[in-house]
Formats: C-alpha cells, sequence, structure tokens
C-alpha cells in the first residue's frame, strides 16, 4: 500500500478537504500513475451532493486524470515508466459479457463498470479518483495520451471529450449533417469543436448569446439563444442531431420540433430530477430521444488521437487544490470557460 495525499469529500455536501488515502501495490498487471493534472467535472458535484442518490465516503473525486507512468507490473506490455497516459470514468469491468468484449465496457452488464471513484472494485474496495498524487490502475483501463496534447488540456477529455466523441460518432455526425450542441459549458465546449473537427454545420443552442462570440472561435456555424421564442420558429425541422449537455430538465417537446424526420436528440447531461415527454412529438417524425454515456477504452483511444490530429484541446482554468471548493461553486453558476483543472502538484 502507498499512502498518497488527496482531497476527499468527508461527507455529502461537504466541503472537500485535503486528506491521505491509501494506494494498493502494484499488481502483476497494474500501472501507477504519478497526476499531474485532473479536471473537474459537473458529475463530481452531483456525487459529492449526493444527487445522483447515496454515494460512498469519504469521497476523493475526479475522473479526468492525466499523468505519467511511475511503475509497472511484471505482466504489464502496453505502458512502461515515463509513458504520458490518462483514466477517465471507469477503472475496470466484468471483461466477459458482450458488451466489454465488444470495446463497450463503459456499458458492462456483467455487474456494471466499476467507477473511477465512488465505487466499490472487485476486492470490495471503495475507488478513489484523481483528485490525488498518484493512482494505481490496471492497464486495460488506461489510455495513452499522444505527445500532440498537453496534459493540461488533455485531462478533460477523459470524460467532456469521449462523452460527446461517442454520440457524435455513433450518430455519424460529418459532413451534409446539421449538429446542435445544447449548452456551452465543459462538455458543450468539446462538442463543438469535435463536431465542427468531424465536418458537420455545428450550430450553438445556449440560454444567451453570452458565449457567442466564443462558440463561433471554437467552431460554431451558427450560435441561438433558446430564451428567444423565435429561435423554435427559425429552427424547427432543422437538425440531424441534437447533443444535449445541460444538467437540468428540458422542454423536450420544443426541443424536439426542432429535429428533421428521423433526427435524434441525445443526451449526455443527467439531470437529478425525472424528466417527461409527450410521446407525440416523437411520432410526428419518426424521431429518437436517446442517452449516451462515455466511451470505451479503444473509443477513448481513438477519441484521444483524433484531438492531437486535428489540435483539440480543452479551454481551460488552472488552479491550486485549495480552490477546489470555490470552482464547485463557479460551475454551478456556470462561471469557468470552459474547464476547471487542478495542477495536482498543488494537492
Amino acid at each position: 500500500m502507498t499512502t498518497v495525499a488527496a482531497y476527499a469529500a468527508p461527507a455529502a455536501k461537504a466541503p472537500l478537504e485535503r486528506t491521505t488515502i491509501e494506494r494498493r501495490a502494484v499488481r502483476e498487471f497494474d500501472v501507477l500513475i504519478d497526476i499531474k493534472f485532473a479536471g473537474i467535472c459537473h458529475s463530481d458535484i452531483h456525487q459529492v451532493r449526493e444527487g445522483w442518490g447515496e454515494a460512498i465516503f469519504p469521497m476523493v473525486p475526479g475522473h479526468e486524470i492525466a499523468g505519467v507512468v511511475s511503475e509497472v507490473g511484471p505482466g504489464v506490455t502496453k505502458y512502461k515508466v515515463g509513458d504520458r497516459v490518462g483514466v477517465g470514468c471507469m477503472v475496470d469491468s466484468c471483461r466477459e459479457c458482450d458488451n466489454c468484449k465488444a470495446g463497450l465496457e463503459q456499458y458492462c452488464t456483467g455487474g456494471g463498470m466499476v467507477g473511477t471513484y465512488n465505487a466499490l472494485d472487485k476486492d470490495g474496495e471503495p475507488t478513489y479518483g484523481g483528485y490525488a498524487q498518484k493512482i494505481v490502475v490496471d492497464e486495460n483501463y488506461v489510455v495513452r495520451i499522444p505527445d500532440g496534447l498537453s496534459l493540461d488540456v488533455a485531462a478533460p477529455l477523459l470524460c467532456a471529450g469521449i462523452t460527446t466523441y461517442s454520440p457524435l460518432k455513433h450518430w455519424n455526425a460529418g459532413p451534409g449533417k446539421k449538429v446542435a450542441v445544447l449548452g456551452m459549458g465543459g462538455l458543450g465546449h468539446m462538442a463543438v469543436k469535435l463536431a465542427h473537427a468531424l465536418g458537420a454545420e455545428v450550430t450553438v443552442l445556449s440560454q444567451s448569446l453570452r458565449k457567442q462570440d466564443d462558440g463561433l472561435k471554437l467552431g460554431a456555424d451558427h450560435y441561438y439563444a433558446t430564451s428567444d421564442p423565435k429561435t423554435f420558429q427559425e429552427l424547427a425541422g432543422t437538425f440531424d442531431l441534437i447533443v444535449s449537455t445541460v444538467s437540468a430538465p428540458l422542454d423536450f417537446g420544443a426541443f424536439l420540433s426542432l429535429l428533421r424526420t428521423d433526427g435524434a436528440l441525445i443526451n449526455v447531461g443527467a439531470p437529478e430530477e425525472p424528466i417527461s415527454v409527450n410521446l407525440f412529438s416523437l411520432i410526428a417524425g419518426r424521431k429518437t430521444l436517446a442517452g449516451s454515456g462515455i466511451g470505451g477504452i479503444q473509443e477513448t483511444q481513438e477519441m484521444l488521437d483524433f484531438c492531437a490530429e486535428h489540435g483539440l484541446g480543452a479551454e481551460i482554468e488552472l488552479i491550486a487544490a485549495s480552490e477546489i471548493n470555490e470552482a464547485y461553486e463557479r460551475v454551478l453558476n456556470s462561471d469557468v470557460r470552459y474547464r476547471f483543472v487542478i495542477d495536482t502538484a498543488t494537492i
């Protein structure tokens, strides 16, 4: 076991505080990673505050992890000391179900994926995330960060990047497709960059025009305010695909009306409250209302390579660990452009 410094929430809704945690000794197929940067995801806040249900405390959040390999187990073949690597939202799965064998570990049906934090590993021990100095992960759940990406802007790609890349790829966003991104935050800004790089015509739908200049600079072709009723009149029947990154209840009927026949509205934001939808808004136009999680390990590596090829990193604000609680409040107030990243050297 190795004792490392970390930031943890001691109880639900409690402020995070500096502490120490134990990491397991490196096993045969494990990689020990010196964490350099960890992104702050809205999911961290939901879980620390038990917005998604009962959680495990003390909790060390963080599933946007970028670092450097400092030790490998004797059976490791994929990585060596000094490699630049990342860890996303999962650190294990059953490896035997059809989904795991198909590279869809995020949808593991053999007990579910093991979350990077707020989960129990196969030994029944709680997992602790990236707001820490080090982490030990099986090599099969580690990805390589290409040299073309600096570690700080790469960290958010391990959740915000793959969470938006996966549905864009699955629903074939590309040339000739009209894609709307709903919400211009940590996930939304990456969805804009990725959809643009994939060749789609990209529209941002945001509550106001406050971030319009940013959206257009990041690759959007159009930008509309959803607070303006004219938006829904002008854009009715326009989009092949809408990716919603919003973590709040929506008027789904209004947004489904913006889809073409056979269009799809994909939710990657996860509101704490249940939603309601009038099924006629789906039936009329053979439309799809769907959800999408993260991606599997292979797809996450594909996304990182794609981002390196196209020069895509997250837009970040680098903070010290002592600023985590303040950063949480700023995220809730939409006061970040567009992802907080913790410099873990400050833990």
